[in-house]
């Protein structure tokens, strides 16, 4: 236990509180170079941690390289887009397909045939539908979709168009209602096409669904045109592909042999034409490069960057001098360099080099290098980056594509045979995992960082905590010495005081 009790000059006259204060100063400063390296860790992991980020979204686009999907793509065209548009999956065999659309899908959509009474009184408010329609008590109708049947019974005194409107929306028939106020008309539609979706009033005792007071009730005030117990059904959408007939379908988008289709019309004889898609391909390939220059110039981008070693992360002090704008510029210098030359960073930059500029062996299709369909290395070796030569790349695309897939492609258990993408897709694994043991993952759901500079921080802590822990007995034993100093020099001042009243008394007797 330390003691409270601290006098502050009040019998030396001397600022205690001052003088304390610079002799910890000098006690605290291997505390602030461990805080300094506890910054300058937290700094290298959140750089480390960036370029993980950076290496997650390049590892989605070479995920997508090595399928070989991405090298199958094919492209549609119609003979007649007003009667149906095509788009081709890489399943789709090239070729030239006839269509005939013979009907299209359809819902079930049942209006007001005529205006309502306006719903608004004059006061803006909602009319109720005994005001509206002039109908009283209950008005009940049952009505049956596609996903079941429901008996609605709404009070004429109190509720409302859009009250029904409502209700028949929550009800999850596979119907929606609607009230368009502008056109005063009620409309009910199914949610989805084909001959499945359905709206029917069913028959029920109550007084609203007899024929006779169907006409007179439904009829007459939101004028649907509906009977009881008729069923208004939807149509599937009826098509032939090439010698196929009777082909249908519950909606207008149809996918027949790897060709989707959007059914716009009915129509005859349109002709639909699935080829290679080269540019697709193309696109995709040059969007690779880009993406793996972007992940080089980070990495290198650090391993090169300046690094001023007389910059050091600012102490509270020092932070206190400085305007913010000054602050910002040296931390950028502090900051700068952290990760140069990083043996991590240079082992991740070497393998991936490698591997693009690696021959992939076995390969019986006419391309084992990036070179050969026009991929190299720039003459800044040490940049990483690519350039292409677009002309060799397309000629190598039109002439062997598989050739083109089977390089990035090509699956093997052993790593030094596979295609490119296949083995920049481990090297990026291995990256990632380089660097969650170095820095930990933004990721990681864990509450205990077990990576490098995790364990070096978390040891770090712990070193502060227990030299925090000495200085306040430093400071508590300066301030215990320089009270007890106080203390002394009050009990001398008390002395000297007795003895000069003392003298005073006898000098008065002589």
């Amino acid at each position: 236990m330390f003691s409270n009790l601290r006098i502050g000059g009040l019998a030396s006259g001397m600022d205690i509180d001052s003088i304390v204060e610079e002799l910890m100063k000098a006690h605290r400063v291997p505390v602030q170079k461990l805080e300094q390296e506890k910054q300058i860790l937290e700094w290298k992991q959140e750089d480390y941690r960036e370029i993980n980020t950076s290496l997650r979204s390049f590892r989605d686009i070479v995920f997508d390289m090595k399928l070989q999907s991405t090298y199958l793509a094919k492209k549609a065209s119609s003979s007649d887009e007003s009667v149906l548009t095509a788009t081709a999956n890489p399943s789709a065999a090239p070729g030239t397909y006839t269509v005939n659309v013979n009907q299209l899908a359809e819902g079930v959509s049942k209006g007001s045939q005529s205006a309502l009474a306006d719903e608004k009184k004059d006061d803006g408010s909602t009319k109720t539908l005994g005001e509206q329609f002039g109908l009283s008590g209950t008005i009940s109708f049952e009505l049956q979709g596609s996903k079941g049947s429901k008996l609605f019974e709404f009070d004429a005194a109190t509720d409302t168009i859009y009250t029904v409107v409502s209700e028949i929306n929550d009800a999850g028939l596979g119907i929606k209602a609607s009230y368009d106020s502008t056109l005063n008309r009620f409309f009910l539609t199914t949610e989805s096409t084909g001959s499945e979706q359905e709206i029917t009033v069913l028959s029920d005792p109550s007084q609203f669904l007899s024929d006779s007071d169907l006409n007179d009730g439904i009829n007459n005030a939101l004028q649907l045109n509906l009977k009881t117990n008729e069923v208004n059904k939807g149509k599937d959408a009826q098509f032939e592909f090439g010698d196929v007939a009777d082909l249908t379908s519950s909606t207008n988008s149809v996918t027949v042999n790897g060709i989707s289709m959007e059914l716009k019309n009915t129509g005859s004889n349109v002709k639909i034409t699935v080829t290679s898609n080269t540019d697709a391909v193309f696109a995709s390939i040059m969007d690779f490069v880009e993406q793996y220059n972007n992940i080089m110039e980070t990495i290198t981008g650090e391993l090169y960057e300046e690094r001023y070693s007389d910059y050091l992360p600012l102490t509270d002090e020092q932070r206190e001098q400085l305007t913010d704008s000054q602050i910002e510029k040296w931390e950028e210098k502090a900051r700068s360099g952290l990760l140069r030359n990083d043996p991590v960073l240079s082992s991740i930059a070497s393998r991936m080099r490698l591997t693009m500029s690696s021959v992939v062996p076995g390969l019986s299709s006419g391309y084992d290098t990036l070179a050969e369909i026009g991929i190299t290395t720039s003459s800044n070796y040490m940049s990483g980056k690519l350039v292409v030569d677009e002309e060799k790349l397309k000629e190598a695309l039109q002439e062997n594509p598989e050739g083109v897939m089977n390089l990035f492609t090509y699956s093997s258990d052993n790593y030094e045979e596979m295609g490119i993408a296949q083995r920049l897709y481990e090297d990026v694994n291995y990256a990632m995992n380089r660097i969650i043991d170095k820095a930990g993952s933004n990721t990681d759901f864990s509450l205990v960082d077990n990576s490098f500079i995790g364990k070096r921080i978390k040891q770090i802590d712990e070193r502060i905590d227990t030299m925090e822990e000495r200085l306040r007995q430093i400071e508590d034993r300066y301030w215990r010495q320089f009270t007890a100093m106080e203390k002394a020099i009050q009990q001398m001042n008390s002395q000297s005081m007795w003895l000069m009243m003392q003298f005073g008394m006898y000098g008065q007797q002589w």
